[in-house]
């Protein structure tokens, strides 16, 4: 575990199982590209194991758990929508977080956070039920700095902030606004005592001056640009070229 002030690093390991999944063998092999970058540093995996398996498995979910034992200064946190399949990996599985993503059945990628004016009542009975299993939640949260308190209200112990906007944004004129939005975001979370987390389309390119401007996020979860950079770098160089990024922000190990 980090110490406070520090920004962890969690892969999300999912584009390296949508690869595998494209041929009948077990290549890549996402129990080795777990650990690759664990090795390099990183400080924790994350998978979003969706209904259809088209990424990662049932089975990587457990081969990964087991993994994760060998390792217990990394955290391991499962995403996807507790109202599906993630909340019967949760029970089995008991991960450090879980993230509860709204993401609909079949939907291509995560692109919006929790209406809670609409979603707070269904969640709150699960997150108690993960307090009780001993996992940590965190809810997948648009940057909508007057939203962010119903996610404390219902017991969420973190928010995970939706950066594509910011990712979108970055390198434009609107870089400036987007920062200053999620900025607002994370202050607001940490007023009620809520944790922040951060995740999608975050790359070395941009993750450093979100790190500089958003205050105190405590992980970035990050798949697809890492594991692309991978296929060029390798994961070693990789992990070590974002926990750069991170220590360049200053909110490094």
């Amino acid at each position: 575990m980090l110490a406070s002030g520090k920004t962890a690093l969690s892969v999300n390991v999912n584009k390296v199982a949508l690869l595998r999944n494209s041929r009948h063998l077990d290549i890549p092999n996402v129990v080795r590209a777990a650990t690759c970058c664990l090795e390099a540093g990183a400080n924790g995996i994350t998978v979003h194991p969706r209904p259809d398996e088209r990424h990662i498995r049932s089975a990587d979910v457990y081969a990964l758990a087991a993994l994760m034992k060998e390792w217990p200064q990394a955290e391991f946190n499962i995403e996807g929508n507790p109202f599906h399949n993630l909340m019967d990996f949760v029970r089995k599985v008991r991960p450090h977080q879980c993230t509860f993503v709204p993401d609909s059945e079949g939907q291509f990628t995560s692109d919006h956070g929790w209406d809670m004016s609409v979603d707070a009542q269904r969640l709150k009975p699960l997150i108690d039920e993960c307090h009780a299993l001993g996992v940590r939640v965190s809810l997948f949260m648009d940057a909508i700095p007057a939203c962010i308190a119903s996610a404390c209200e219902v017991g969420a112990d973190r928010v995970e902030l939706y950066t594509e906007p910011y990712a979108a944004a970055y390198g434009t004129p609107a870089q400036a606004a987007q920062l200053a939005l999620f900025a607002a975001a994370a202050e607001a979370a940490q007023s009620v005592g809520l944790g922040v987390n951060a995740g999608h389309d975050l790359s070395c390119a941009n993750l450093t001056d979100f790190l500089r401007e958003v205050p105190n996020v405590l992980e970035v979860s990050i798949g697809h640009a890492l594991i692309a950079d991978a296929l060029e770098f390798g994961y070693r160089d990789t992990v070590q070229r974002f926990l750069q990024c991170i220590q360049a922000a200053g909110r490094g190990q």
